[in-house]
């Protein structure tokens, strides 16, 4: 039995769990959008070739960004990276095939995006790819002033699990506005009865 690289989820022989390979691929199909609009944001500096500079004030707030960040969050960067995921999984299912294709972004995330279920099932830095993936598309929100949700911790899952009353106890956690479930027992807190016994039955801190 194997786990999901990104939460621990129980996969069977798969690296990435459903809800991590879906929400990879949803990174994947945004990137190039979300790095022409990074390119609205940014232009060479007249001091050397490939750094960075923000030239256009965004609507509302924007996030501040530490400049050496911002030097490595362009098109060229991202399709560099992408490029050279693409070339090593086509390398890993294919070994017998000559050369790679060239690069360019947006051909590269339909690809990998197309081969998202043999990745998550078979290609053994499925972990890896999806962590950088995330990275480039984190960093480009940032830019853009659309920063990524943080994750929220709601507390214990305080479901029952057998027939002898035994709590689950699992850290709940979602995305804002997503659905409340258990990864591990697979309960959901749908209701607002169900949210009302979820936060009663919590721990109670000690004074």
């Amino acid at each position: 039995m194997s786990t999901c690289e990104l939460c621990d989820s129980e996969t069977g022989s798969r690296y990435l769990c459903t809800r991590h390979r879906d929400r990879l691929g949803e990174q994947l199909a945004a990137l190039p959008a979300l790095y022409a609009e990074v390119g609205e944001y940014l232009v060479p500096r007249q001091t050397g070739w490939g750094e960075i500079v923000a030239t256009r004030a965004a609507a509302g707030p924007r996030s501040p960004i530490n400049e050496d960040v911002l030097d490595t969050v362009n098109w060229g960067r991202a399709t560099e990276v992408l490029s050279s995921w693409r070339t090593d999984i086509r390398r890993v299912r294919w070994p017998h095939r000559d050369g790679a294709p060239a690069a360019r972004l947006d051909a590269d995330c339909a690809w990998l995006v197309r081969e998202l279920d043999w990745i998550a099932g078979n290609y053994l830095a499925a972990g890896d790819f999806a962590r950088e993936v995330w990275t480039l598309y984190t960093q480009a929100r940032s830019v853009v002033g659309d920063p990524e949700p943080r994750v929220q911790r709601l507390g214990y899952c305080v479901a029952t699990v057998d027939d002898k009353g035994t709590v689950c106890g699992a850290v709940l956690t979602r995305l804002p506005n997503e659905p409340l479930a258990c990864r591990w027992c697979g309960a959901s807190y749908t209701t607002a009865t169900d949210l009302l016994l979820l936060e009663y039955y919590q721990p109670k801190k000690v004074a």
